[in-house]
């Protein structure tokens, strides 16, 4: 019930989104998705429910609320956008299904996530959820206006995102074995900015988080490697 909560959620967000063009309900909305997604597995554990169809069915709703969600919003964002350098029709109308490439990458990040076995202490590429939340706040502070964004940005913004769902970046996870400093500085360190920067400056907070959440794991992969 928690996994199809989740997806109704996602489902709701793109009719919210499709029909009012209402970022931030569906912001919301896809927040609520990801709470469900957190408790679905806890809840299956603490019941001893887990089995084959619990794995298969929370990727189809992941897919649903945090990979066709965001392309649909990023989507139709492009379609009340304009063009920044005044492109043609010809280019400008095909060039916004480039969006939809978001939903194809996240049900590949979610496929490769279930036959991964390496992914149970850290991330490969972008978790699909971070993604989401990053695409559809960015949504919602275009559309309160603190940030503008052409269609040549919500397209090139879409394939970035999109390659970082299947990128070999090793994502950290906020996956806490002990909860002693040692081992965890990082984790502690990125919660602790986590929340001085929601202190800070809150309308700007998840995006703000997400991003340097992808950039502490860029630099820990990096240097991990040499």
């Amino acid at each position: 019930m928690l996994t199809l909560a989740n997806l109704v959620a996602g489902a709701i967000a793109i009719t919210l989104t499709l029909r009012f063009h209402a970022y931030e309900s569906a912001f919301w909305l896809i927040i609520a998705a990801a709470v469900c997604d957190f408790f679905d597995g806890f809840a299956a554990r603490l019941l001893k429910q887990s089995s084959p169809l619990g794995v298969q069915l929370d990727s189809l709703a992941d897919d649903i609320s945090f990979g066709l969600a965001p392309a649909v919003v990023m989507f139709d964002m492009y379609g009340q956008s304009t063009s920044y350098y005044n492109l043609s029709a010809d280019i400008i109308e095909p060039l916004g299904y480039v969006t939809l490439i978001i939903a194809a990458f996240s049900a590949l990040r979610l496929a490769k996530f279930n036959i991964d076995t390496t992914q149970s202490t850290e991330f490969a590429g972008l978790p699909t959820p971070a993604n989401a939340m990053m695409l559809m706040s960015l949504a919602v502070l275009a559309e309160q206006g603190h940030v503008a964004l052409y269609q040549e940005h919500i397209a090139l913004i879409s394939v970035a995102a999109a390659l970082l769902l299947i990128s070999p970046i090793r994502m950290f996870a906020l996956k806490f074995k002990g909860f002693g400093i040692k081992g965890n500085e990082l984790r502690y360190a990125f919660m602790l900015l986590s929340l001085i920067i929601i202190i800070a400056v809150p309308a700007y907070s998840v995006l703000a988080i997400i991003v340097i959440y992808i950039a502490l794991s860029t630099v820990r992969w990096l240097f991990s490697r040499s």
